[in-house]
């Protein structure tokens, strides 16, 4: 069975050459936006979107190299078509829109048109200097051009390997409840402090934008001050993403299944607390877990969260709580932290250790074929949307 991978290198273009790839992004967005703007006059006019064939032959006479160019329109289809499940589906969906060119940060060979030696030469650009410090394995796929807010450019290539045999790991089981106060309680009583780099970045963070507010829009100042706020969140992106991999990593290594939450992380931040909740990164962090967990020999299972709180990890009674109770006492004796309780609880669920777990109906990372191919297509996401 085949996998696929993502590679992501720094890039260090001269000012000949970033004024080429600048110039490569500008024309994707006059591309993409003259597409869009076709898609609209043919959909009013016959009611129906054009075909990706229709599309292909629009990209003729840009100024890209043509694999460029007609992935271009690729992205465009695919907007459209994922569009038009999610309204089958009952889903609110918008229609993709006209891009300014601070919303377009990449472009895409997806066969060939580049070559990776000692540095990597683009076609219509030239041989840039590339930071290699790792070599690829496998089959090169794709190559992904990418260029982040700081101004710094990025090349990900993906690639196409043999998936390693894998054996199942046998030993300590462990349930995960992710917090704000603690990043994770363990079943086993062991916790991940919360390191909040939002909030020790916070006043810089304050500082340097209403610095930027205060500029000339327009102004070299204002491209400045920009630049100055998107090195300050690279910087804390960078911070929490760290933390990230290394705790992912741990637990991976440590245990032989981890029982986790199957949280909604929008509609958790669209509360009160979403500042909080998004400086944690639990939906990355889920997603770090699960991939790392294929590779590792790790089972990983995502189970229902309600009433993990406020059920007992003793009797099963349910004592509703606020969220300002951080203490669990039962009449059965009980007496242990909210978070311990509600830990032990998703380990059960999770196991089928308590009466009316829900063990048989979770997510699972049991199915390895099918899942080191979602994983496979996280990690090439993943690398792609970094930064």
């Amino acid at each position: 069975m085949r996998m696929k991978r993502a590679w992501r290198y720094r890039l260090y273009p001269s000012k000949v050459q970033e004024e080429k790839l600048n110039s490569y992004l500008c024309e994707c967005k006059d591309l993409w936006n003259s597409l869009l703007k076709y898609t609209k006059t043919c959909y009013d006019e016959t009611g129906k979107f054009p075909t990706r064939k229709e599309l292909y032959l629009l990209t003729k006479k840009w100024p890209l190299f043509a694999q460029v160019a007609q992935n271009v329109a690729d992205r465009l289809s695919k907007s459209l078509r994922g569009m038009l499940l999610k309204k089958k589906a009952g889903k609110r969906a918008g229609f993709p829109r006209f891009k300014p060119i601070e919303r377009i940060k990449s472009f895409t060979y997806p066969q060939f048109g580049f070559r990776l030696a000692e540095r990597l030469k683009l076609s219509g650009i030239g041989s840039i200097s590339i930071k290699k410090h790792r070599d690829i394995t496998g089959t090169i796929k794709t190559l992904t051009i990418k260029r982040i807010p700081s101004g710094k450019w990025f090349a990900i290539f993906i690639s196409e390997v043999e998936a390693p045999e894998v054996t199942r790991k046998t030993g300590t089981r462990v349930g995960l409840d992710l917090g704000i106060e603690t990043f994770a309680q363990l079943s086993d009583r062991s916790k991940i402090e919360n390191p909040r780099y939002l909030k020790l970045a916070e006043e810089r963070l304050k500082l340097i934008q209403r610095r930027m507010s205060k500029k000339k829009k327009g102004s070299m100042n204002k491209v400045k001050a920009r630049k100055d706020v998107a090195v300050a969140h690279e910087k804390l992106t960078n911070k929490r993403r760290d933390f990230l991999h290394k705790v992912s990593h741990f637990l991976v290594n440590q245990y032989a299944l981890i029982a986790m939450e199957a949280l909604n992380t929008e509609g958790l931040a669209r509360g009160f607390l979403a500042k909080e909740v998004l400086d944690c990164s639990w939906a990355e962090f889920s997603s770090m877990i699960r991939y790392k967990a294929e590779e590792a020999g790790c089972e990983v299972v995502f189970v229902n969260p309600a009433n993990t709180t406020s059920t007992c990890s003793s009797c099963g009674r349910i004592h509703k709580k606020v969220l300002a109770e951080r203490w669990h006492t039962c009449a059965c004796g009980a007496d242990m932290p909210r978070d311990l309780n509600a830990a032990i609880n998703i380990l059960n669920r999770a196991t089928g250790g308590t009466p009316g777990c829900q063990a048989c109906g979770e997510e699972t990372s049991t199915d390895y074929k099918h899942n080191r191919q979602v994983s496979s297509m996280k990690q090439e996401a993943h690398a792609i949307g970094r930064g």
